[in-house]
């Protein structure tokens, strides 16, 4: 799969297939999962039903954290055991776009067809717990094909050299499918296109990638080694299963879950205001800004500076955290803080440009240092049994407390909107304030894990002297 310490073009290939596509596929539910539910569901009768849309989208992102951690638990071990990533990956793809497909079937009108409804409330109530069950449904198949074989797989394919090229171009590849997908989520948005036939096209796609999977991945060499060498796991799969909440697994791997510490708080800040923040960006701040010219050159300029500010400072700060991981991580937890407290206090265009630039900086340098070094210190013949742990750490706590806070700042500030003449509790800047205070407690663990790592790597450097 690699020469020279070098990924082949077939792995590179396979690595960036896979992560756009699965990263279109996670974003349109972080996203556009939310907006559905804001323009489609508690559009009209909304007023009065069981749910209000925040505690909708919060009860939808904490259930489909614990289903992605206990799919990634059960399925990681299991492709570990069976010593086949590439089965899971195509076929999970496969069935993951089938399952997006069928979000375009979902509508009220077709609740109320089918259960004979007559309250509008009962079909808002109703319609929503469909859709927070079939996301749950997704993201099974999604933690099985991406979270749990296809994450194990690049771990098993890459080297400390080579992982940080990787991170790099996830990180990117990340923000490409984010963009992409804002592009066309925008016209379901708008009408111009349906959610259903965004949620169809899209889950066309993915099923297609699964299906040249089955031809472009190769298991690991390590699985066939083993394999020829008939060197099968003895261990049950019970004991492989909870392999990571062994004391000794946690004594031996200190640097590991220091790292995902620091990661689970800094994912918990993320957490507080992403599942809300295209509701918020729709629904709050362009009709707080529609009488500005969004082409005049007081908005264009700044953004454009922003862009150029952004871009530099990743370039700057990627160079930086190559030679020193303090000088990079330090720093940029600071500018993170710094973005978010400019978001809180502003719902102004220039506020906004403003408060995102640090906030990209910050985020995407320190998300690409945290996967690296979670993916470094994670053992290399054990790497299925921790994805579960690495779920944990980086998605089940995260995506219950951070929506949850969210949620909690929302109903704290006490405000209602008028959104397309309807009476609504949308998100507000206040939750920008919460993600803030929860990402400087990232200092704690982080630093530990610096002086941890730093005497890690002078040991190691001593005993290859000897």
């Amino acid at each position: 799969m690699s020469k020279n310490g070098k990924l082949s073009i077939r792995v590179w290939a396979g690595i960036l297939l896979f992560m756009f596509m699965g990263s279109l596929a996670w974003n349109v539910e972080n996203i556009y999962f939310n907006t559905f539910l804001n323009d489609m569901v508690f559009d009209k009768g909304s007023m009065g039903a069981a749910l209000t849309l925040t505690d909708a989208v919060n009860i939808m992102v904490s259930g489909s954290a614990l289903v992605a951690v206990i799919t990634t638990f059960i399925m990681g071990t299991l492709s570990e055991k069976m010593k086949n990533r590439k089965a899971f990956i195509s076929f999970g793809y496969i069935a993951w776009g089938i399952v997006i497909m069928l979000f375009g079937f979902i509508s009220k009108d077709k609740m109320v067809r089918m259960l004979g409804l007559t309250s509008p409330t009962e079909a808002v109530t109703i319609t929503a717990w469909v859709v927070i069950v079939m996301d749950m449904v997704m993201t099974f198949m999604g933690s099985t094909s991406n979270d749990s074989a296809f994450n194990a797989w690049v771990t098993d394919v890459t080297t400390p050299e080579t992982t940080p090229k990787v991170e790099t171009a996830f990180t990117f590849i990340g923000f490409i499918a984010m963009g992409l997908i804002m592009g066309i989520g925008s016209l379901a948005q708008s009408g111009i296109i349906s959610y259903s036939v965004f949620f169809v096209g899209l889950g066309v796609f993915v099923t297609l990638v699964g299906i040249i999977g089955i031809f472009l991945l190769e298991n690991p060499k390590k699985f066939e080694e083993a394999k020829k060498n008939n060197d099968e796991n003895k261990t049950s799969y019970w004991a492989d299963l909870f392999y990571g909440f062994r004391p000794s697994a946690i004594k031996e791997n200190k640097n590991l879950y220091l790292i995902l510490l620091s990661g689970c708080t800094f994912n918990s800040a993320f957490q507080v205001f992403f599942p809300y923040l295209f509701i918020y960006l729709g629904s709050v701040v362009i009709p707080a800004n529609e009488d500005v010219d969004m082409l005049s050159a007081g908005v264009i300029i700044p953004a454009v500076l922003a862009v150029i500010g952004v871009v530099a400072g990743i370039i700057v700060f990627m160079k930086i955290a190559n030679k020193n991981k303090a000088s990079a991580f330090i720093p940029c937890v600071l500018i993170l803080v710094i973005g978010l407290l400019i978001l809180s206090s502003t719902k102004s265009i220039l506020g906004m440009i403003a408060g995102v630039a640090p906030t990209l900086v910050g985020y995407i340098v320190t998300t690409t240092q945290f996967a690296a070094n979670v993916r470094n210190n994670i053992p290399q013949d054990k790497v299925g049994l921790f994805q579960g742990i690495r779920m944990i750490f980086l998605v089940l706590i995260p995506m219950v407390i951070g929506p949850t806070l969210g949620n909690i700042a929302t109903k704290n500030s006490d405000i209602t909107y008028i959104d397309n003449g309807v009476q609504k509790v949308l998100p507000t800047e206040s939750m920008f304030l919460y993600a803030a205070v929860v990402a400087a407690l990232i200092f704690i663990p982080m630093l530990a894990f610096l002086k941890n790592d730093k005497a890690k790597e002078k040991a190691l450097k001593e005993e290859q002297s000897e």
